[in-house]
């Protein structure tokens, strides 16, 4: 059975801070509808594993797709409360890994290589590796067995710098996505602030904002059905 493996965040404020982050709920959510329609199994996986704090301010961009994936039993419970643990995770059972953003994954995501190893393990199997928004956060810093940059020579895209300035979080976040991804040797990709925008190229799958998780999951699904 085709399964997705679905990254999460476990960091609660930004660093430095008081204030609250997390993963921005609708960056699991509206995938996890559309794995849900495709009837595509999937599982979640966090750096520390167990618990995965909401970004409140997410809450404020719901619909009832949202809303009704929130309040399942079953998100609540794994992908919420009980994330598995990266070396609880076989690379060998899923197509695709899915990195999901909100603040929270720019301190916890980048450097944590038991995750970086499992992406590699499925992109190397032939699988797919996907996120959004701050997601690609995940992405920088995984090299292949030659010691390249996986993004290096690929086109690519995920939260802007204007994006990040609009937000107010230029000051707070440790790097700039857009950045570090062109210093990897990727081409960022575009579009208009919080617009609908995701990027093929190749086995590389990413979305600019939080605006386009449900068209990176589609992208996926044409590659994987």
């Amino acid at each position: 059975m085709k399964k997705i493996l679905i990254v999460e965040t476990n960091v609660t404020r930004y660093q430095g801070t008081k204030d609250p982050t997390g993963l921005w709920l609708g960056e699991a959510a509206e995938f996890v509808d559309e794995m849900n329609k495709a009837k595509i199994a999937v599982d979640y996986v966090s750096p520390k594993g167990g618990f995965v704090p909401l970004d409140p301010r997410s809450m404020k961009y719901t619909d009832e797709s949202i809303m009704a994936v929130y309040e399942s039993p079953d998100f609540v419970h794994r992908a919420l409360t009980n994330t598995l643990r990266p070396n609880e995770v076989n690379p060998d059972d899923y197509v695709a890994i899915y990195y999901t953003g909100g603040h929270g994954v720019m301190w916890d995501f980048p450097n944590n290589d038991e995750l970086q190893h499992l992406a590699l393990a499925i992109y190397d199997q032939g699988g797919y590796v996907t996120s959004v928004c701050h997601g690609i956060a995940g992405l920088l810093n995984i090299k292949d067995d030659q010691g390249k940059y996986l993004i290096a020579g690929k086109t690519v895209t995920g939260f802007t710098h204007a994006e990040e300035i609009i937000a107010g979080k230029q000051s707070v976040v440790p790097f700039l996505n857009q950045k570090v991804a062109e210093e990897r040797g990727a081409s960022f990709s575009k579009k208009r602030a919080y617009s609908e925008y995701a990027v093929k190229d190749g086995r590389l799958l990413t979305g600019q904002n939080p605006f386009s998780v449900r068209a990176v999951a589609k992208l996926l699904l044409k590659e994987i059905q």
